[in-house]
């Protein structure tokens, strides 16, 4: 055993206890940083403009602050990302994290010195808590690979601004360094494909242990793998045990990864966002991820069927109820405030309180008043997969079509198979089915001739990975939503194609 390991154990057992001290009692965690961040942020432009010293309940905080997002809040960014200090939170940001919004264009999330343990303590948290679990520490004496970001950083009013990812790339503790891979140099390369090729000469012959992406883009990295060399990932990589991953919904790509791997090895779930590290996977043993209720965020949680509403519930963590969609409202110590994620999660437990994520707040399509989300079309999807196991599927999309050539309105379901299925008509009656099954208003809008069934439009080979690099948005942290109330990404899918 080396010395990573053997020493990550110890860590991995003081994290787990300092866990218990919080997972327990939430509501007194969360409490705690309520008046920590108000309290210090009081002097801020946005807390005299929003009268901070006078707030001292969480209802008078939630009178004060409305909801918003990044537009909302956009002036009060702008005012920092000019160089203008005490604006949102004291003094200016260590960071800018860029990324990439579908109405506000570029967006530059503030990150402080005292918001970085956020991101960078949770991550290794996640691994501390499965090693503690599992005892499983091996995989930290090997190469470990994160497809991630470029970890060149511009600048913006004199603050360092890049990717999430890749600023946290410059915070890897030194003692992971040495076997962490691909090489900086590899890292910083902006062209996704070329990257990737780079990735896969540097780490081929490499004792790979762990590998972390979001699915889509390591899936990719595993077919390249295979088209080199004929064989199974297993093969190629025979200590590979633990592959983490966050951004998107594990299940649609599951099967087909562990079929590329040739085994099934053990996964931890993440949840990070540029603005905050919300929830880890602590367990192997049970559903859901760890909500971080102290860890320098306020949480708040608007029932999701009243999130339009003028004047939502904002429900505490000691308020919330299971199997309800919430959508995520955060407050934390880099100056986000009454701050709409935009999404939607789902309590399965509240002794921790643990979730999943069900989806995107303006990712849902109600066209006609059924407002499906993504959680309902991912359930559907792998219902049908599952009537047809040898089917697999690489990525998909769902737009309403409300205008066709002919005929009623319907839902298109554009899906790039791997393996299709051996009877599409009975796949396509499934899904319509079982959606129905699972939204009681698009049931009613089938029976009541509103919508006629949905229409299966299967996609070639290669089809997503060519609208998103027709979009600039090939591989790192980009995704592909699930479903949209308009026709913009289907009728881009279906052009490229063209």
């Amino acid at each position: 055993m080396g010395i990573r390991s053997t020493f990550s154990k110890p860590l991995a057992r003081w994290v787990r206890q300092r866990q218990q001290s919080w997972r327990e009692q939430p509501g007194e965690a969360q409490q705690r940083w309520f008046r920590q961040l108000i309290d210090r942020a009081a002097r801020t432009q946005f807390g005299r403009d929003h009268h901070f010293a006078d707030i001292r309940t969480q209802a008078d905080f939630r009178q004060a602050v409305p909801i918003r997002d990044y537009e909302a809040l956009k002036s009060y960014i702008e005012r920092v990302t000019h160089g203008e200090p005490d604006i949102l939170w004291p003094g200016k940001p260590a960071y800018f994290a860029k990324t990439s919004g579908t109405t506000s264009g570029t967006k530059y999330i503030p990150l402080t010195k005292e918001s970085l343990p956020n991101h960078i303590n949770s991550a290794r948290d996640a691994l501390l808590c499965y090693v503690d679990e599992t005892g499983n520490s091996a995989f930290l004496d090997k190469k470990l690979i994160f497809l991630s970001g470029s970890p060149e950083l511009d600048e913006k009013a004199g603050i360092h601004t890049g990717r999430l990812s890749g600023i946290v790339n410059h915070h890897i503790p030194a003692y992971l360094r040495s076997n962490q891979m691909p090489s900086y140099e590899t890292n910083t390369i902006d062209d996704w494909e070329t990257k990737l090729d780079r990735i896969i000469d540097e780490t081929l012959t490499e004792d790979m242990s762990l590998i972390s992406g979001i699915p889509p883009w390591v899936q990719m990295y595993f077919d390249r793998i295979q088209a080199r060399t004929g064989k199974a990932i297993k093969d190629v990589f025979p200590n590979f045990s633990v592959f983490v991953y966050g951004g998107v919904n594990f299940a649609p790509y599951r099967d087909r990864l562990f079929e590329s791997i040739g085994k099934r090895i053990d996964s931890i779930e993440t949840y990070p966002a540029s603005e905050g590290f919300i929830a880890y996977q602590d367990s192997q043993n049970a559903e859901g991820l760890l909500l971080l209720a102290d860890s320098g965020i306020y949480f708040e949680f608007v029932p999701a069927d009243q999130y339009f509403a003028e004047n939502p519930p904002r429900l505490s963590i000691d308020e919330v109820e299971l199997g309800k969609n919430y959508a995520v409202i955060i407050n934390n110590n880099a100056g986000l405030w009454g701050y709409s994620l935009g999404d939607t999660v789902k309590f399965v437990s509240q002794n921790p309180h643990r979730i999943v994520v069900t989806g995107r707040i303006k990712h849902f399509i109600s066209a006609f008043g059924e407002h499906v989300i993504g959680e309902e079309v991912e359930k559907t999807l792998q219902y049908a997969m599952q009537q047809q196991p040898e089917t697999e599927v690489v990525e998909f999309t769902v737009a309403p079509m409300v205008s066709p050539v002919e005929g009623l309105p319907y839902h298109e379901w554009l899906v790039e198979f791997g393996q299709p299925p051996r009877d599409t008509a009975r796949f396509v009656q499934d899904l319509d089915t079982q959606l129905a099954k699972l939204n009681v208003y698009y049931d009613d809008l089938i029976s009541g001739a509103i919508l006629q069934p949905l229409k299966l439009t299967s996609l070639p080979r290669g089809a997503f990975q060519q609208y998103m690099k027709s979009q600039g948005k090939l591989g790192g942290q980009n995704k592909v939503p699930r479903l949209s109330n308009d026709r913009t990404l289907a009728d881009g899918l279906l052009q490229v194609m063209r």
